[in-house]
């Protein structure tokens, strides 16, 4: 059983793609999403309802959140509140109904899932470091569970301590536990302009980090057309 874990499309169709294209190329048979299908980018609808087509465990990220009410964002960075503005007139009710029911953490096969953090879910923390992930080991039952929200790839592993770093492929040891974050499919901000996720191979207990070229030049343009902040646009090629 090998798992295709993504996070964070945020509505980049063409990263997207590329990342449904190469997971299946790597012949994986199922997937898990980590929240925020939305936000930022400029095809939400075409993402959402992929999402919702394959019928994937699927957790709620922030942007899920925000887009699926008519709260007004008072205080919040003016691109992400444009783009929650107009992401929320793209999608239709039965989509912001879905998003609204979205889960904040699940159990999928044998890990566990989850936007942010453990410990507070729903209150959208951050987590670099390692005191800020030995927050959540204390809520974490499974030996590994994946996250996003940062949209930058690091492992936590927990055994006599918590140590952390960045990670290409790894493979998950028993009495240890692991805190996962698979990085961003459609917005990098780890300097690495590329399409991310994780494939997890469950009967060899590989974790693997996928990194991925995607039309951005596309993607791009689209922003542009869609009269979304030119930061959104600019943030790409950069992967910050």
């Amino acid at each position: 059983m090998k798992y295709a874990v993504i996070a964070d499309i945020h509505g980049n169709w063409e990263a997207f793609e590329a990342v449904l294209e190469d997971a299946e190329a790597n012949r994986c048979t199922h997937y898990a999403c980590l929240g925020d299908v939305v936000g930022y980018n400029a095809n939400p609808k075409e993402c959402l309802d992929q999402v919702r087509k394959m019928n994937l465990p699927c957790v709620k990220g922030n942007h899920d959140e925000y887009c699926s009410t008519e709260e007004d964002l008072e205080g919040f960075n003016p691109h992400a509140t444009a783009a929650i503005y107009w992401t929320r007139n793209q999608l239709t009710l039965d989509d912001r109904e879905w998003l609204r029911k979205l889960s904040y953490r699940r159990l999928v096969a044998n890990f566990s899932i989850v936007h942010a953090t453990l410990d507070g879910p729903s209150r959208w923390g951050y987590v670099f470091n390692k005191l800020e992930a030995a927050s959540s080991f204390t809520y974490q039952s499974t030996s590994v569970c994946f996250f996003g929200h940062t949209h930058v790839p690091v492992a936590f592993v927990r055994d006599s301590s918590i140590r952390g770093g960045t990670y290409s492929k790894f493979r998950v040891e028993p009495g240890k536990k692991y805190f996962v974050n698979v990085g961003s499919v459609g917005q990098s901000r780890d300097g690495v302009p590329k399409a991310t996720y994780v494939i997890y191979d469950l009967d060899s207990g590989m974790i693997e980090l996928r990194r991925l070229d995607y039309d951005m030049e596309t993607t791009m343009r689209k922003i542009r057309d869609a009269g979304l902040p030119e930061r959104l646009a600019e943030r790409l090629p950069l992967g910050k």
